[in-house]
């Protein structure tokens, strides 16, 4: 059976870092939960690293100002790794080339500003898809549209061989009560068309890679001693077990329906139907994190 803890308390003496997923794990999109910066806060206070391990398109300023806006407590945490960031150096390095066609909102022009992290960055142009070299994919530009939208745009795309650098592999999130679609719709509807997409944030490596020397510019901590907390399970869980690290699934995120009617306790046996289904094992689940 799967351990099901009530409080981040009852394992983080095992642990000197946690790598810490924002959306349905700190903040639902709207505002933080008081209980997960609690425990947050009491594992820094312990001795504890907190890196927050985001599939923010954003780079990792843009992240800090919208948990501060949000009101998440500037002691909760000591360090932000964001797909955002991870995508950015890629782009810059260009990977997708230098005329590029943006998918986004305009929230997300940041993301074309200029990076000082990569040795002679190369000069990003936004043009038309008919003259463009790649596509940039932050998100849909309308979150509540179905990403079918798309089709027409990325039959062309394909037929150009275009690759698309996805910045968000999230398929969806919720923001409080309304769920939303994310980078990683498009990116998976561009895959299955028979485009390329390439991804930077979790489950795949580079965004580990970044959140590994983020940290290590805080403490060195062996992999041993990190613990991955998310709701998302084919990306935070997924991401962590891939990389031989220990997962903390919180169950009252994404996947909160599947574990009985109240998303604080889950039920054990259906939580271990799920994972045997997704065939992943956890190191701990807990319904919120607190």
């Amino acid at each position: 059976m799967t351990p099901i803890i009530q409080s981040l308390s009852d394992i983080s003496h095992r642990y000197d870092a946690v790598f810490c997923d924002l959306w349905g794990c700190l903040h639902n999109g709207k505002m933080p939960y008081p209980a997960a910066v609690a425990a947050l806060q009491a594992f820094r206070k312990s001795g504890g690293t907190v890196v927050l391990l985001t599939n923010s398109p954003r780079p990792r300023s843009g992240v800090e100002a919208q948990v501060t806006e949000m009101g998440v407590p500037r002691d909760c945490w000591d360090t932000i790794a964001s797909s955002g960031d991870s995508a950015r150096a890629a782009m810059f390095r260009g990977v997708v080339g230098q005329k590029v066609y943006f998918i986004g909102q305009d929230r997300d022009e940041e993301f074309f500003d200029p990076i000082t992290v990569v040795d002679d960055p190369v000069a990003i142009t936004r043009v038309a898809l008919s003259e463009a070299e790649g596509i940039v994919c932050t998100g849909p530009r309308d979150p509540h549209e179905d990403p079918s939208v798309y089709r027409s745009d990325f039959l062309l795309a394909k037929t150009k061989g275009l690759k698309l650098l996805c910045a968000n592999p999230d398929i969806v999130v919720d923001r409080g009560d309304t769920r939303e679609w994310c980078a990683g719709a498009l990116a998976e509807l561009y895959t299955e068309m028979g485009g390329e997409s390439l991804y930077f944030g979790k489950p795949h490596p580079p965004i580990y890679d970044l959140a590994r020397r983020r940290l290590a510019k805080v403490r060195q901590v062996d992999d041993t001693r990190i613990l991955c907390i998310g709701d998302g399970i084919h990306t935070d869980i997924q991401g962590g077990l891939a990389e031989g690290l220990d997962t903390l699934f919180i169950t009252g995120g994404l996947s909160a329906d599947a574990f009985g009617d109240d998303p604080e306790q889950p039920e054990a046996d259906l939580l271990d139907a799920f994972l045997t289904e997704k065939q992943l094992s956890v190191t701990a689940a807990m319904g919120r994190l607190r």
